[in-house]
């Protein structure tokens, strides 16, 4: 059974950060429908006054955030001094978990073009998950080809294959590329999976409905999707997890599970004590 495109949301032109411009998809009225991806920003641009202002060093509690670039660099600095690079085709994942400061930073390039993705943490973990940053470098990420295009394995696992790991909640996530007229098929099993897909590149036809350009697509139940190109080549994303259907406390930069917590959170951050765990921290 073919999984069907449920929802879109195409996103709108917005700042963060210290004035980068970028596309917010999903956000706080996504929530439930794509639960557990919180928020999704996209950028792509050819002017670096567009995002070099980055987004300096900034809280986080209770999310993962998954930053992937097809095209560009980034600079990450966390709390601990620890200062990594991604570039063209790579991806950092940071578990900010009870508690992480980072800061994001994007270099000069021809194109920036890429994804940030916030997953929320289950309850259990929000305030036990060890802050954790990992690197995800070309060397780590494996290329399948496909009858017309490839796919890349940037997290999770693809027909018996691995790439890094989530610790608290899978995430399979395929930088997937195909020449015009070109198609896919992914197996995607599970009654509580919850899949969707992103066009960076171009529009797509998925499982049977047109998704233009710049735009996610929510699947609904069913065990495999199809992905196809019109006229000309296309660089999608496909994102797999699995529902958490927790309530859901969010203001900023912190999701939490209640007003409390978020209460408690901000008045760590201005009296001190929000950062209460060691971090880990590793390039691949």
């Amino acid at each position: 059974m073919l999984r069907t495109v449920e929802k879109m949301v195409k996103g709108y032109r917005t700042q963060d950060g210290a004035g980068v411009s970028l596309v917010r998809v999903l956000g706080n009225e996504t929530v439930d429908a794509f639960d557990p991806f919180l928020m999704l920003d996209a950028f792509d641009s050819t002017d670096p006054r567009d995002y070099l202002a980055g987004f300096p060093m900034h809280p986080h509690r209770g999310i993962e955030t998954v930053t992937f670039l097809s095209k560009g660099s980034i600079v990450h600095e966390d709390h601990l001094g620890t200062k990594a690079t991604i570039h063209d085709g790579e991806a950092q994942w940071l578990t900010a978990g009870s508690g992480a400061y980072h800061s994001e930073m994007p270099q000069r390039a021809e194109r920036m073009l890429g994804l940030q993705l916030w997953l929320n943490l289950p309850a259990r973990y929000k305030m036990t998950a060890e802050p954790f940053y990992h690197g995800i470098l070309n060397r780590e990420i494996r290329e399948f080809p496909l009858s017309a295009g490839r796919l890349r394995l940037v997290a999770g696992e693809y027909e018996g294959h691995s790439g890094i790991q989530g610790k608290y909640l899978p995430l399979d996530y395929y930088d997937i590329f195909l020449d015009a007229h070109g198609s896919v098929t992914l197996d995607v099993p599970g009654e509580n999976k919850s899949a969707m897909v992103f066009t960076l590149e171009g529009a797509a036809t998925v499982s049977g409905t047109f998704v233009p350009a710049k735009t996610a697509a929510k699947l609904g139940a069913g065990d495999r999707v199809t992905i196809e190109a019109g006229d000309a080549p296309i660089e999608i994303v496909f994102l797999c997890s699995e529902r958490l259907g927790e309530p859901v406390a969010w203001y900023g930069p912190i999701v939490m599970n209640s007003r409390e917590e978020l209460i408690r959170a901000y008045t760590e951050l201005e009296y001190g004590g929000f950062i209460q765990q060691a971090a880990k921290y590793e390039n691949g």
